[in-house]
């Protein structure tokens, strides 16, 4: 009898494991990233699917089902993964809303072998956390919580830099933003620290990201946000 209700219990247990699909780790850290930016920016799941033709010298950095999060800021769309974090999806100002109806082209762009693609709702029960390579997104997400708690945040930029290693040119991103202290920087990766910037410093992007970082940058620039209060995503098409 013993041996009997174990095997019963054994059986429950793994039933139980097996009825909660697994969430992909992609597709976690894309809904975490989505999670992030809440319904004040317009954004979506997307999944795509990745023949990986390419050039015979040239092979894709992506897997074969991909999940990212496509979202609009400063009037255009940015394409977000959690394998190289985020990079501008629209090649043009002023088209988000035609890229948002029909963004396949542009997923090419990125990926050659990118092919069929679907939006998708985030998953039930999918763990919320911070995004792997989320940088950008989280720098946002700091703007986004100052903005509701009535903190000061004049005239906001992302600072990206870019910085040469044995693994390739990687990148960072910030948020730098004017204060009645003069102008302040808070990096995602120490979202609870408020670093300010010497009245005198000449607020040239790479000059102020070697200032930050406390080392040399290959290259830097600025990406200007909106400046006021967040307002809820009025696009066609919705949060999904």
């Amino acid at each position: 009898m013993r041996a009997t209700l174990f095997s019963l219990l054994l059986t429950l247990a793994v039933a139980r494991g097996a009825a909660v699909p697994s969430v992909p780790p992609a597709l976690a850290d894309a809904a975490s990233a989505q999670a992030l930016l809440g319904d004040a920016v317009w954004s979506r799941l997307v999944r795509i699917e990745n023949s990986g033709r390419h050039p015979w010298w040239r092979s894709s950095p992506y897997p074969a089902t991909v999940y990212a999060l496509v979202f609009e800021l400063s009037g255009i769309l940015w394409f977000y993964t959690d394998a190289d974090g985020t990079q501008s999806l629209s090649v043009t100002t002023g088209t988000a809303a035609q890229d948002e109806r029909d963004p396949g082209p542009l997923f090419r762009q990125i990926d050659p072998g990118f092919g069929q693609w679907s939006w998708i709702e985030a998953p039930e029960g999918s763990p919320a956390g911070t995004p792997a390579n989320g940088c950008f997104v989280e720098s946002v997400a700091i703007l986004l919580q100052r903005k509701s708690a009535g903190e000061e945040t004049l005239f906001p930029r992302l600072l990206s830099y870019y910085v040469d290693t044995v693994r390739g040119r990687l990148g960072h991103t910030i948020l730098v933003f004017g204060t009645s202290l003069g102008l302040a920087a808070i990096d995602p990766s120490l979202p609870e620290v408020l670093r300010y910037v010497p009245a005198d410093f000449t607020p040239d992007p790479r000059a102020l990201s070697e200032f930050l970082r406390g080392a040399e940058v290959a290259q830097a620039r600025f990406l200007p946000l909106p400046d006021g209060p967040p307002a809820a995503a009025g696009h066609s098409g919705g949060r999904g």
